[in-house]
């Protein structure tokens, strides 16, 4: 999926939240992007239905981008960042809540993803902490620690910091 394309999706996703409201046991899109311990770059657009007491499902979908140091001129250049390893996912998750304050609350997200390499086929078991921030007319700013054990992945271990913004669906 080229860059382009991605922020005109994410243009698309804000123009469009930015006439509805949100409220407990809501639905919501959000778009996160993070980086990964060792090299590696992280983004998720997913779906999250919230139930009582914040706690939620999320659906989402995952591309993740491995870059590397070029060879040839021992820098990162477009070559060695956007040609290198690279994988995508669909999963799901269940986030309990297990911090509630009064303009945030944060959840454990424990899921599970199936995806591809291009190569060959990757699962995804998927372990973290996600504290949100709420703002005005439902729109949410999230921080997630995240770690994803990947079967058949080139790095078993992914773990980092990713930040997003939730937008209400209704």
């Amino acid at each position: 999926m080229s860059m382009r394309r991605i922020v005109s999706v994410s243009v698309a996703i804000v123009v469009f939240a930015i006439t509805v409201k949100a409220q407990n046991n809501s639905d919501r899109l959000s778009l996160g992007v993070g980086c990964l311990y060792q090299n590696g770059l992280d983004l998720t657009l997913s779906y999250e239905h919230e139930g009582k007491y914040h706690h939620a499902w999320e659906f989402f979908a995952n591309a993740y981008i491995k870059w590397a140091e070029c060879a040839s001129c021992k820098h990162i250049c477009p070559e060695s960042f956007w040609k290198n390893y690279h994988s995508y996912g669909f999963g799901v998750a269940y986030k309990p809540c297990v911090v509630r304050g009064r303009n945030h609350y944060g959840n454990v997200r424990i899921g599970a993803s199936a995806g591809s390499d291009t190569h060959r086929f990757l699962g995804g078991i998927h372990l973290g902490y996600e504290h949100n921030y709420v703002l005005r007319g439902g729109w949410q700013l999230f921080c997630q620690v995240k770690t994803d054990l990947m079967i058949k992945g080139e790095d078993l271990f992914r773990t980092g910091i990713v930040l997003g913004v939730k937008l209400p669906l209704n």
